[in-house]
């Protein structure tokens, strides 16, 4: 029963470093001496950052900016919510509520992701633009979250 604790907390902080670097990290779209995030455009030369400045106002981008956020929150709330029922419930309960917010997270995240893809149907034919890391990482977390959020809801607590 420790292992399989341990191997739940482990893959809920793989999802959680996932959804930071993916929020935080300048490589959503990458090419042609440009890195574009969620929240700047930089333009490079040799991995040398020059210029940045803020993304644009568009509301589909705040969007995006919020479910990322969101998925976060739920993610970290998630979390905080297993460890204190892992102490308050009663044997044989199930960690309903630690479930649901981690679903919750990787329906976030995939929300997010979705949207980026869809707003940019342009880029998919273009080949100086490619889709970053931080963009591959947000959709990695997406199932990874999903399967964490199913293990909670299956899982019972024992003694």
């Amino acid at each position: 029963m420790l292992l399989l604790l341990l191997g739940i907390i482990i893959l809920h902080v793989a999802v959680l470093v996932l959804l930071f670097v993916s929020t935080i990290v300048s490589q959503w779209i990458v090419g042609n001496g440009h890195a574009t995030d969620l929240w700047q455009n930089c333009s490079t030369s040799s991995d040398t950052v020059h210029h940045c400045f803020s993304s644009s106002a568009n509301e589909w981008l705040q969007s995006v900016q919020a479910t990322m956020i969101l998925s976060i929150i739920f993610s970290v709330l998630s979390l905080f919510l297993f460890f204190c029922q892992l102490f308050t419930l009663t044997k044989g309960g199930r960690f309903y509520i630690t479930g649901i917010f981690q679903i919750l997270a990787g329906l976030c995240v995939m929300s997010a992701a979705s949207i980026y893809t869809v707003r940019h149907p342009e880029w998919h034919f273009n080949s100086e633009y490619s889709y970053g890391f931080a963009y591959i990482l947000a959709w990695v977390a997406f199932p990874l979250a999903l399967l964490s959020g199913v293990v909670y809801v299956i899982l019972r607590k024992r003694e």
